[in-house]
C-alpha cells in the first residue's frame, strides 16, 4: 500500500496592530492560529507547519530594539510548550517557527520540531540572513544559524526545514536531501514585486533536484505602518516531480492540506539518479570563500 502522509500548511495575516504591546500581539496571533490548528486536527492532518515567526508581524520592515522582546526560548518557552501539548492532543507533528533567544543579544530565526507524541525533537536555525532594501533588515535581528541542515525522524516522515530566504540557496536544499529528508518545509514572509516570480520556480526545482516533497508557506495581507508590500499567500505543496498538489489563496487566512505519497520519492529517484550521478569531487570551487 502507498505510504500516504496528510500534511498541512497555515498562512495567516497579522492578528493585532503593530503598535500594541508585544505580548498582546503574540497572544492574538497564537489564538488566530489555534483555530486553524484545531481545523487541521479535525481533518486528520499528521504534519503541520506555520509561517515564518508566526507569533507576530514581519517586524524586520523596521530596525528597532523593541522587537527583541518578541523572542522566546526554545524549547523552554511558552509557545513551544503549548505546541507540545497541542501536538500530543492531535497526534500531529508540528513545525513551530519562532524568534528565538539563546542569550541576551543572541537571537535566531528558528523553527522547533515537535513529534506527534509532544516530544521536542530539535530545531533548525535560519542560515542565510538577508539585508535587502527596502524593508528586509534581518541582520539587525538574527544571528546566522549554527546547527547545519538537520533532518528530523518524526512518527510519520523524515522532515527538514528551510526558512524563507534560505530557499534562494540550492546548497542547503541539497544537504537536506543528502541527510534523508522526505519532506522539506519552508516557512516564509515574502511580498509581491520582490520575489513572487520565483515563488513557484525555486522550490519545485529543489523538489525535483533532490527527489523530495516541499511545503512552502507565506503569510497574507499588508502590515502597517510599514506597508512594504502585499504578503501574497499562495502556500503550496509540490511533489518530487515539481508538480503543485495543493495551493492556498492569495489573500485569506487559510489551511491548505495535501496527501503526500512518500512512495513517489522512490519512484522518482529510481528514474532520475541524481544522487548516484552527482560529482562532489568536482564542485570544490563552490566552497571557496
Amino acid at each position: 500500500m502507498p505510504k500516504i502522509v496528510k500534511c498541512g500548511l497555515i498562512q495567516a495575516s497579522n492578528a493585532l496592530g503593530t503598535d500594541q504591546p508585544i505580548e498582546k500581539i503574540r497572544e492574538a496571533n497564537i489564538a488566530n492560529h489555534m483555530k486553524l490548528i484545531e481545523q487541521a486536527g479535525s481533518q486528520g492532518v499528521q504534519i503541520l507547519c506555520m509561517q515564518e515567526i508566526f507569533t507576530g508581524p514581519y517586524f524586520c520592515a523596521e530596525q528597532t530594539p523593541r522587537w527583541y522582546d518578541a523572542t522566546e526560548a526554545i524549547p523552554d518557552g511558552p509557545t513551544t510548550r503549548l505546541m507540545q501539548e497541542t501536538a500530543k492532543k492531535y497526534a500531529m507533528v508540528i513545525i513551530v517557527p519562532l524568534y528565538e533567544v539563546e542569550s541576551t543579544g543572541v537571537y535566531y530565526n528558528t523553527a522547533a520540531v515537535i513529534d506527534a507524541d509532544g516530544a521536542y525533537l530539535g530545531k533548525y536555525r535560519k542560515n542565510h540572513i538577508p539585508q535587502v532594501a527596502p524593508g528586509f533588515w534581518e541582520k539587525y535581528y538574527f544571528k546566522p544559524g549554527n546547527l547545519g541542515y538537520p533532518v528530523f525522524q518524526t512518527r510519520y516522515a523524515k522532515i527538514g526545514v528551510y526558512i524563507c530566504y534560505d530557499r534562494h540557496f540550492p546548497e542547503g536544499a541539497r544537504e537536506l536531501g543528502l541527510n534523508g529528508a522526505e519532506i522539506v518545509f519552508n516557512p516564509s514572509a515574502t511580498v509581491a514585486g520582490l520575489s513572487e516570480y520565483l515563488w513557484k520556480l525555486e522550490q519545485p526545482a529543489h523538489a525535483v533536484a533532490n527527489g523530495y516533497f516541499v511545503g512552502a508557506i507565506n503569510r497574507v495581507g499588508r502590515e502597517m505602518p510599514w506597508n512594504i508590500g502585499e504578503f501574497y499567500g499562495q502556500s503550496y505543496f509540490c511533489d518530487p516531480r515539481g508538480k503543485i498538489l495543493a495551493e492556498a489563496s492569495r489573500d485569506k487566512d487559510e489551511l491548505v492540506v495535501a496527501d503526500l505519497d512518500l512512495d513517489v520519492i522512490r519512484e522518482v529517484r529510481n528514474t532520475w539518479q541524481f544522487f548516484r550521478d552527482r560529482r562532489p569531487e568536482t564542485y570544490k570551487g563552490i566552497c571557496k570563500l
